[in-house]
C-alpha cells in the first residue's frame, strides 16, 4: 500500500479533514488497488489448475479481487480514520495502541463483510472462524507494513516541509542583508558624488561671485531632482541621462570650453531600467581623473544601445586616460559591488583604453525595456540656469 501524498503548503497544524483526505487521496487508493489486484492473482495463479475452465477461473479471480479490495479499502478507511482522530488529541495516550486497535478491529469486520458479500454469490459458503482468523492475521500485516511506510512518509515530508521553510526563511534574511549591503553601498556613492559636485560650487563662488551665484541656482535646481531618485534603487536610462546632464550643465558653468559633451541613445531605451546613480558615478569619474586635470580639459560622450538581451551604456572620454590616475576608486569599486549583488555574473563593468587617449568605461547588464520609446538620438541637456552654454556641441577629438 504505497503511501505517496499531495505536497500541502498550508500554513499551521492541519485540520483533522485534511489529513483524512490527505490519505485518502487518488494515488493512494490506486496503490490499494493494485495492492488488492496482485494479491489476488497470485493466490488465483495458485489455485489455477489445467482442467479447470478459463471462464471459471476468471470469475473466481474476479470474486478475489473483488473480496480483496474489500479488506484493502476497509484497512485505508480505519487508518484515515484514526490519523485525522488522533490529529487533535495529544493526551489520547500512545498513539501506537490507537493505530493497532484501528487494524485490529478493520481487518476481521472487513473479513466478515467480505463473508456476507460472498454469500450473494455462493449461498451455500461455509462459515469459519479459522479462516476468519489466518485471513485477518494476513491483513493486520500487510496493513502494518503500510501504515508503517505512511507513518515514515509523513514524517518524511514534514521533514522535507521544514527545511523548505527555513531555506524560504534564509533567502528572506539574505534578500534583507542585500538589501543592507546596497544601502551601505550606496550611502557611500551619495557623498562621493555630492561631496564633489559642492567643491565645485564653493570653488567658482570664490573666484567668480556671479557666475557662481548662477551657478549654486541651478545646483539647488538639480538637486531638487536628484535627491529623491538617490533613495530609490533602481531608476531608468532616461532619468539617470537628466541626471547628468544636468550635473554635466553645472559643471560646464564652471569649466566653459574645456568641457564638451554628447549623449546619444538608441530609440526606445529612455525607459530600459538602471540601477540608481550608477552613469552619474561613472560620468563624474571620467570629469575627476579624465577631464578636469588637463589644461585644455576634454570631450565625454555617453552612449546607450541594445545588444540581444543586454543593455550596454558607455562613457567614453578622451582625458588623459590610465596614465597618472589618481584616486582611491571608491565610486567604481562600489559600482561594481553593487552590479554584483543585483545581477551577479549577468552584469559587467569593463574599462579600457580609448584611441588617441582617454578611457572608455562599457556597462552592460540585463535588459528591461519599457514601453515608451524614444526619438531622438541625439539627447540635449535640459536648460540650466546659464543658457549661453553649447551643451551638445561636438568638437575636434570627440568619438563619432
Amino acid at each position: 500500500m504505497s503511501m505517496a501524498f499531495n505536497d500541502t503548503r498550508s500554513a499551521g497544524p492541519k485540520s483533522g479533514r485534511q489529513v483524512f483526505l490527505q490519505i485518502v487521496q487518488l494515488r493512494v487508493v490506486a496503490a490499494v488497488y493494485y495492492l488488492c489486484l496482485l494479491v489476488a492473482t497470485s493466490r488465483a495463479l495458485h489455485w489455477y489448475k489445467p482442467e479447470d475452465s478459463l471462464e471459471s477461473w476468471v470469475h473466481l479471480w474476479v470474486r478475489f479481487t473483488r473480496q480483496n479490495l474489500i479488506t484493502g479499502f476497509t484497512l485505508l478507511l480505519a487508518i484515515a480514520l484514526v490519523e485525522a482522530w488522533l490529529q487533535h488529541r495529544k493526551h489520547c495516550g500512545p498513539a501506537l495502541r490507537w493505530r493497532g486497535l484501528a487494524l485490529g478491529l478493520a481487518a476481521p469486520v472487513s473479513v466478515l463483510l467480505r463473508h456476507v458479500i460472498g454469500r450473494l454469490d455462493n449461498p451455500e459458503a461455509v462459515f469459519k472462524w479459522s479462516w476468519v482468523f489466518s485471513t485477518s492475521l494476513l491483513w493486520i500485516m500487510i496493513g502494518g507494513a503500510a501504515y508503517a511506510l505512511l507513518l515514515f512518509t509523513r514524517r518524511h515530508q514534514a521533514l522535507h516541509q521544514q527545511l523548505a521553510a527555513n531555506a524560504r526563511e534564509q533567502e528572506r534574511l539574505r534578500g534583507q542583508q542585500l538589501e543592507a549591503q546596497l544601502s551601505a553601498l550606496q550611502a557611500q556613492i551619495e557623498p562621493h558624488f555630492l561631496f564633489n559636485t559642492l567643491a565645485h560650487v564653493k570653488r567658482l563662488y570664490e573666484t567668480a561671485p556671479e557666475r557662481g551665484r548662477d551657478m549654486l541656482q541651478a545646483l539647488i535646481a538639480y538637486l531638487r531632482a536628484a535627491l529623491p531618485a538617490m533613495r530609490r534603487s533602481e531608476s531608468t536610462l532616461g532619468q539617470e541621462l537628466d541626471l547628468v546632464c544636468n550635473y554635466l550643465s553645472v559643471l560646464q558653468m564652471r569649466m566653459g570650453e574645456r568641457l564638451r559633451f554628447t549623449v546619444s541613445v538608441e530609440p526606445g531605451l529612455r525607459d530600459a531600467s538602471l540601477p540608481t546613480l550608477v552613469l552619474p558615478t561613472l560620468v563624474e569619474n571620467a570629469i575627476k581623473h579624465g577631464l578636469a586635470p588637463l589644461p585644455e580639459g576634454g570631450s565625454i560622450h555617453i552612449s546607450a544601445e541594445a545588444e540581444g538581451e543586454q543593455l550596454c551604456v558607455q562613457v567614453l572620454d578622451d582625458g588623459r586616460g590610465f596614465s597618472g590616475q589618481g584616486g582611491s576608486g571608491v565610486g567604481l569599486a562600489n559600482t561594481r559591488a553593487r552590479l554584483s549583488a543585483l545581477f551577479g555574473d549577468r552584469a559587467a563593468l569593463v574599462l579600457e583604453a580609448a584611441e588617441p587617449r582617454g578611457v572608455r568605461v562599457r556597462l552592460q547588464l540585463p535588459l528591461n525595456r519599457g514601453s515608451s520609446m524614444a526619438s531622438n538620438m541625439i539627447q540635449q541637456a535640459p536648460p540650466s540656469a546659464h543658457r549661453s552654454h553649447p551643451v551638445t556641441a561636438t568638437r575636434p577629438g570627440l568619438p563619432a
